[in-house]
């Protein structure tokens, strides 16, 4: 269950049971757990999976990807309780192998990217695509025209090649042969968030 509105991440509500699904309604329109957004909702079937975070640039025809990184969302630890804005990330991420980056490409970011060309949309920038890895491969949840929070932190930290000679590649059109430098080492965020939070948290005056 969605807020069909922006929720600063956070708007979505995993059902279980028919129960779970009334309550989820119950908190977004009538509590107003997000405010204005859950004013309307989208009701979505539950995808059983592995979330991780796709993100890659465009210059509006090539399409280079970005290292692999995966967000926890759920506030507590076993992947458990509410849905956040992001509790840490990691990068790389195990799951994305190289046969499934491949995949992602050519069945998702670049047919996405060759679509709004075709309509007449010539988006240059950062695409992000946040997908469920489940049994039957790879599920779109929501895309973005950003770096993902706190993915891009891991990533930047990464990052070898000069981030702003990429951008003005993509702004330009002349992304094709470009190559982003990774360090081969792992790196992490972890989030702190007051008590209470993804709801009413502490504040001290």
């Amino acid at each position: 269950m969605k807020a069909d509105g922006l929720a600063a991440g956070k708007g979505v509500l995993l059902c279980q049971t028919l129960a779970d699904a009334e309550e989820a309604i119950n908190e977004l329109m009538r509590t107003r757990l997000f405010g204005d957004a859950g004013a309307r909702v989208v009701v979505e079937e539950l995808l059983e999976g592995e979330e991780v975070s796709f993100m890659a640039v465009t210059d509006g025809r090539t399409v280079l990807p970005l290292a692999s990184s995966q967000d926890h969302k759920r506030a507590y630890d076993g992947d458990t309780g509410p849905n956040t804005g992001g509790m840490g990330a990691y990068s790389p991420a195990s799951i994305v192998t190289p046969a499934l980056q491949a995949r992602v490409l050519h069945d998702i970011m670049e047919p996405v990217v060759h679509s709004l060309h075709a309509a007449g949309v010539d988006y240059r920038g950062v695409l992000y695509a946040g997908l469920m890895i489940t049994a039957a491969g790879p599920k779109v949840l929501e895309f973005n025209v950003r770096l993902g929070d706190p993915e891009c932190q891991p990533l930047m930290l990464r990052l070898q090649s000069d981030l702003v000679e990429v951008m003005e590649a993509c702004i330009d059109g002349r992304l094709a042969g470009h190559e982003l430098r990774w360090d081969r080492r792992a790196a992490v965020c972890v989030v702190l968030a007051a008590g209470g939070y993804p709801g009413p948290v502490e504040k001290v005056a």
